[in-house]
């Protein structure tokens, strides 16, 4: 087995071999254990479970064993000493803000990001008291001219959802560490393969593992990974609000995660083919992919990252009626919401995931009325662009 310098095996082949040595005879799946509850050998066993964090053989709301062997195969991916897997990824992010946020605090948020997470920031949290301003995430003393004396936390996503917006993970974290701020960095559109925000100085990382982490379109879940002490604090807050993960979701993601590599390998081969052939396309106003070397971020994108991701967004001509019509009008490309399975699907942002969000929000978020975001899965990349290429025919 090839190893890396200090002696571990690689990141492509721990992925595949994340569960520890087992003796002969063992299967080569990881169990599954589908019980919500598990048989205690006396009274004062069952009291210390129930004082232990994430115990594996206790209660599923506080912790399974399949579960826990996923959360230390991301924990390993992402570099942080703990992972806490959750039913869906907004219930990841929901829950570590409200473990880390009371009345009064005040939050800096990157003012373009998934839809579900612009209003939690702008509306739940505001009506639980706590204050929320958004920055150009594009410029990190940003985050510092925003920092008040109740500034509690940072957060950010990199690349964004759906503009592919970067943001130099580095010198904002170094911004919070200066002034005692934590610092939440959502990885989903890059995946552990492409970008490590924990190695660039973020306090926690978060992904909607229903994407890439699934890669299959049949799982809903959530990871946070940080230090032990920070998911220790929202594991206690996970318990109270019941967000866990279904112990048979996380059976699946361990599947999904053999093949992690190899999947986001050929995403970012595939959605640079498909950046390239729409940046050539007339019909086509701007593509959004920090792999092309037009891109203004390109440089920021090949520092931090080892891959450029499998999401592609693109701007029509003929806005918001081109926009529509071309993802009405692919015949392989599946016309459908999420992102990060092996199929390719397509959709229109502002009328679909942002759909949710006022003209004011959508505006702030750079939404265009004919933003059109591609997750590019592990097809044939010329039968995608042949696709495309039809679609866009008819937009004309």
């Amino acid at each position: 087995m090839s190893t890396d310098p200090g002696g571990r095996a690689r990141l492509r082949t721990r992925v595949v071999h994340h569960s520890p040595a087992a003796p002969a005879s063992e299967p080569v799946s990881t169990a599954l254990y589908q019980s919500a509850t598990f048989r205690l050998q006396d009274a004062a066993t069952g009291g210390r479970y129930a004082e232990t964090v994430q115990p594996t053989a206790f209660y599923t709301r506080w912790g399974n064993p399949t579960t826990e062997v996923w959360e230390k195969a991301v924990a390993d991916a992402e570099g942080g000493e703990r992972a806490l897997a959750f039913a869906s990824g907004m219930a990841a992010i929901s829950t570590s803000l409200l473990a880390c946020l009371e009345p009064g605090d005040h939050v800096v948020a990157a003012d373009s990001l998934y839809a579900a997470t612009i209003e939690l920031l702008n509306r739940d949290l505001r009506a639980l008291g706590v204050e929320v301003d958004f920055v150009d995430p594009r410029d990190p003393d940003a985050f510092a001219r925003a920092t008040r004396p109740r500034t509690r936390l940072y957060y950010v996503e990199t690349p964004d959802n759906p503009k592919l917006v970067l943001t130099d993970i580095a010198a904002v974290a170094a911004a919070a560490r200066a002034r005692g701020i934590l610092l939440f960095a959502d990885n989903t559109f890059a995946s552990p393969i492409n970008q490590n925000p924990l190695a660039l100085g973020a306090d926690l990382v978060l992904h909607s593992a229903t994407k890439y982490l699934s890669g299959h379109s049949d799982v809903v879940a959530g990871v946070a990974v940080g230090g032990q002490e920070l998911i220790e604090r929202i594991w206690r807050k996970q318990k109270v609000l019941g967000g866990c993960l279904d112990p048979f979701a996380a059976w699946l993601l361990l599947r999904g995660m053999k093949t992690l590599a190899v999947r986001v390998e050929r995403h970012n081969e595939n959605a640079l083919a498909v950046a390239r052939f729409l940046a050539a396309h007339p019909a086509v106003e701007r593509v959004h992919y920090p792999g092309l070397p037009e891109h203004p971020q390109h440089a920021l994108a090949a520092r931090q990252m080892r891959g450029f991701g499998g999401m592609v967004g693109c701007e029509l001509r003929g806005g918001r009626q081109a926009g529509l019509r071309l993802v009405e009008s692919t015949r392989l490309m599946v016309l459908a919401v999420s992102l990060g399975g092996v199929e390719t699907l397509i959709e229109h942002a502002a009328s679909m995931t942002h759909g949710p969000l006022s003209d004011e929000e959508l505006a702030r978020a750079g939404v265009a009325p004919g933003l059109v975001r591609i997750s590019v899965g592990i097809e044939d990349a010329d039968d995608l662009t042949a696709d495309l290429a039809q679609a866009l025919a008819r937009c004309r």
